[in-house]
């Protein structure tokens, strides 16, 4: 496979971030020179080249935007892009701009580059700088306390104790098992986490490594937050690089369908890009393998996978020049199953993951709870009665209540009152309706 581009400059790192940290804040300042970006001119042409063809005309202020670089530094890469009749003038633009399209030349230039790599988007930073980035928004992670973690799983229901369970869990930074009955709750509560871990943090769109282009950003893991406005916490409110983004921090969930590919760099043959791995993805965030036990690969492939960078709290990639590159790993991973650990893994991999959290059935007590508050929030008027009754099923047929069944019952309540055009009660035999409809096959 040929390099991303081969002429681009070896940096070990852009300048521009070395005075970005400080009191554990990272904030990506915007870059005053091409030497900062740690970009070659010919890589930062060739994306130019890219865009232009992709939007057909585009003012030099608007390529500028689209790369997420400074018009100063893109200004006079177009201007040398013209000289050599590469791009020509189409029309002024405002701001002493003015708009471009490709010339003969320029086209044929731009579809050469775009063979050999076909992103086209913000600019790329490198892995060096990338690296520092986690490890600086990591380390600015307070550990949280019991008011936190409170304050995170206050959507749900869960038993006290659990709290002084999870609460160490978290700080420690290391694997959890969350195990326990189907629909209690798990899944809920390992997404409610990431709440704990404080502000948001910045991520780049890609990254770039030995010619190698990983696209790192992804939209189902990654939420925009608003970029702070300057109150003086954030280095007088500079300007920042846009080639990084600010998300809220990120919650990644996998369940069955996890495949080993799925951690290790994946490349695209036809658009010589890679994927970034889900654990690049949830950095600064949380890690959730859901339905542990039940993937397509054995649970000890899985969590032999994992050894090594919950230990050293970094991974090593294979990028498909063949170069072994170095990440960080720098995030709380959770396993969360139905299954008893003790019955999927050894001892000895059990000794990895050094948290391994119950969560058990509600207790009578939770249960009226739960179901006065999703009967509130479905419109039903206030039934003590109606959690009575259900206690009571589930004692005639010995079966357990679960978190969810005030939700799943109730709604069903709902739906049956509404095609009826009833008034919404929770009487005993719409009741039993429900629990007929729910539990016949289970």
């Amino acid at each position: 496979m040929n390099a991303l581009m081969t002429d681009t400059h070896s940096f070990e790192s852009s300048s521009a971030l070395g005075g970005l940290l400080t009191d554990d804040t990272f904030w990506p300042s915007e870059p005053r020179s091409i030497n900062e970006l740690g970009l070659s001119v010919t890589f930062i042409e060739s994306l130019l080249l890219k865009t232009v063809l992709q939007a057909g005309t585009v003012s030099g202020r608007n390529a500028s935007t689209l790369l997420g670089l400074p018009f100063r530094i893109v200004e006079p890469i177009i201007d040398a892009l013209r000289t050599r009749k590469f791009v020509a003038h189409v029309r002024p633009a405002a701001f002493n701009d003015y708009y471009y399209s490709l010339t003969e030349m320029g086209q044929k230039r731009a579809n050469q580059h775009f063979a050999q790599c076909s992103y086209v988007g913000p600019a790329p930073v490198l892995l060096s700088d990338y690296t520092l980035s986690v490890e600086a928004q990591a380390a600015g992670v307070d550990p949280i306390d019991r008011d936190q973690l409170r304050a995170s799983l206050s959507r749900i229901s869960y038993q006290d104790e659990l709290l002084d369970q999870l609460g160490p869990a978290i700080n420690s930074n290391t694997g959890l098992f969350l195990f326990g009955p189907p629909g209690n709750g798990k899944t809920t509560i390992a997404r409610s986490l990431t709440r704990c871990l404080g502000q948001e943090i910045w991520i780049p769109h890609a990254i770039l490594d030995d010619g190698n282009l990983i696209k790192l950003k992804d939209d189902a893991f990654h939420r925009e937050a608003p970029v702070p406005d300057g109150d003086g916490q954030l280095l007088n409110a500079q300007d920042w690089d846009k080639r990084w983004i600010r998300i809220q921090r990120p919650s990644v969930v996998v369940g069955g369908e996890l495949v080993m590919s799925n951690l290790e760099v994946r490349h695209d043959q036809r658009s010589n890009m890679c994927e970034a791995p889900l654990q690049m993805k949830s950095n600064c965030g949380c890690l959730l393998i859901d339905d542990f036990g039940r993937q397509r690969i054995a649970p000890e492939e899985l969590l032999n996978r994992w050894i090594v960078p919950l230990e050293n709290r970094c991974d090593y990639l294979t990028l498909p020049t063949g170069k072994k590159i170095q990440i960080p790993f720098e995030q709380l991973i959770i396993f969360s199953t139905n299954l008893n650990p003790d019955d999927l893994v050894d001892e000895a991999f059990l000794r990895r993951v050094p948290y391994k959290i119950f969560v058990d059935d509600p207790t009578p007590q939770e249960y009226r709870v739960l179901m006065k508050t999703v009967a509130a929030q479905l419109g039903f008027p206030e039934t003590p009665e109606a959690a009575e009754h259900l206690l009571n099923f589930y004692k005639a047929t010995g079966r357990s209540p679960r978190r969810c069944h005030p939700r799943d019952l109730l709604t069903q309540v709902a739906n049956f009152c509404r095609y009826r055009k009833l008034p919404l009660t929770l009487r005993p035999d719409y009741l039993d309706q429900a629990c007929k409809n729910y539990f016949s096959a289970l």
